[in-house]
């Protein structure tokens, strides 16, 4: 039997997305498993699925024009259809006559004739009278959503929030794949040595300029195959991700609380901060999820974390501790250019039940920090109601903590200098440094 093509694969990949709202990310990695692509073909897949689920919206009015409105088609021929005009538009490296031949086939195969020939129809249409210009939208609001390929309702709450020009350098930066960063774990090598070492494997990477001493980026080639990863010298992490731990502070000997620690990131990048020292517990409401920390832990050689299956809004202890992490669930919308299809799933009803959530667990959570000891939440979104607004309702109803602007000064000087600093907290957006957008602060809880 013929292997199916890569545009068949990820066509199929994009259908499960749409009709079960499969995560991409996982779904991806399966679909890459199960299809057994070699390498080139690996990262064409990737970048097809991702590519047409994040371009979307653009994609849709570029077909509208050419479509029967009101015209019902199986929703297969709608996503072959964005899957091909993604081709056509975004890659330049596939000629269009393939990208026309390849996606009839496909038709041929799925449908009947007069699919086929719709695809053809509307494709070659497209080829000969060129795309439909989307300045000609009026609304200024509309017109960036379709630029950008983003929800007209989050559009309108980011201008509102952070202005136009933002809102927009933003959206664009949801649109550009990143690049991969490890974590160097210092217990064990430096940066300098993990770029050498993975030199050696076939990997080509820098050290990050954001943060040189602890960060690695991944230029070429693939890191997770080789000797460094099975020998825990790096964990894949996000830079900004990277400074919340930094943020936290904890130091030799400590004893801290990670509430909703899984996959495990920060819980592993605290309990090398503290050189294998100390105790953390790491909670996590997913015991599936609780497994990844326990593991994460064990390849990397760390054995001062304790993990556990437990809801941190109902946590039940008589200890206190030094440090305390709420990295709350949220929106997650400072990490779409690594889900794409969150801009898709999520609705403003998703903010306010989140923001619900997390208001639950950081009031639960702060009754086991130590008097003087530190409490810092984070996100990765960049909704003010998830962030600074959580804060300023936490504060109003727990005067015994204040924030701590001083712990700022652990941040690196780039961010010091240029960081959207608040007296709420710090807000990273995506187009700032290049990396996720997140927010964080860190609260102190006064001696009384």
């Amino acid at each position: 039997m013929n292997r199916p093509s890569v545009r068949e694969v990820a066509l199929d990949a994009l259908l499960k997305v749409e009709k079960n709202q499969a995560y991409s990310h996982l779904l991806l990695h399966s679909t890459l498993k199960a299809a057994g692509l070699d390498k080139r073909d690996s990262g064409l897949l990737t970048e097809l699925v991702y590519g047409t689920i994040a371009r979307k919206r653009t994609l849709d009015y570029y077909l509208a024009p050419f479509l029967k409105s009101g015209k019902k088609r199986a929703l297969w021929v709608d996503v072959l259809l964005r899957l091909s005009v993604y081709q056509m538009v975004f890659l330049d490296r596939i000629p269009d006559r393939a990208v026309v031949h390849e996606a009839v086939t496909i038709a041929n195969k799925r449908g009947h004739k007069g699919i086929s020939g719709l695809v053809n129809g509307v494709l070659r249409s497209i080829q000969r009278q060129g795309l439909p210009n989307v300045d000609a939208i009026a609304d200024p609001i509309e017109r960036a959503a379709v630029q950008t390929s983003h929800p007209q309702w989050l559009m309108a709450r980011w201008m509102n929030q952070y202005g136009e020009d933002d809102a927009i350098a933003m959206a664009n930066a949801n649109n550009i794949p990143p690049e991969v960063c490890l974590r160097v774990n210092r217990m064990k090598t430096t940066a300098a040595e993990l770029v050498a070492h993975l030199g050696h494997e076939g990997v080509e990477a820098e050290r990050s300029k954001l943060l040189p001493d602890l960060a690695v980026i991944i230029k070429k080639g693939n890191p997770f195959g080789g000797e460094a990863y099975k020998k825990g010298l790096f964990t894949a992490q996000d830079e900004a991700s990277m400074l919340v731990a930094k943020l936290l502070g904890p130091e030799e000997g400590m004893d801290v609380l990670d509430a909703c620690a899984a996959p495990g990131g920060k819980t592993t990048h605290i309990a090398e901060q503290m050189n294998g020292t100390g105790h953390i517990l790491a909670l996590d409401l997913h015991p599936h999820k609780v497994k990844l920390i326990a593991e994460q832990a064990a390849r990397l050689g760390l054995e001062n974390i304790e993990t556990r299956a437990e809801d941190a809004r109902t946590l039940q202890t008589k200890k206190h501790y030094n440090r305390v992490l709420v990295d709350a669930p949220c929106t997650g919308f400072g990490v779409i250019r690594r889900k794409p299809d969150i801009r898709w799933s999520k609705t403003e009803k998703d903010v306010k039940h989140i923001a619900n959530v997390q208001a639950a667990i950081l009031a639960h959570a702060s009754q086991f920090v130590k008097q003087g000891g530190t409490l810092v939440y984070s996100t990765c979104t960049i909704e003010k109601e998830e962030n600074e607004h959580a804060i300023e309702r936490f504060l109003d109803t727990h005067p015994q903590f204040e924030t701590n602007e001083r712990f700022y000064g652990r941040l690196p000087d780039h961010i010091q200098a240029n960081g959207r600093f608040s007296p709420l907290g710090l807000t990273i957006l995506p187009h700032d440094f290049g990396t996720d957008g997140f927010f964080m602060v860190a609260l102190t809880r006064k001696h009384e």
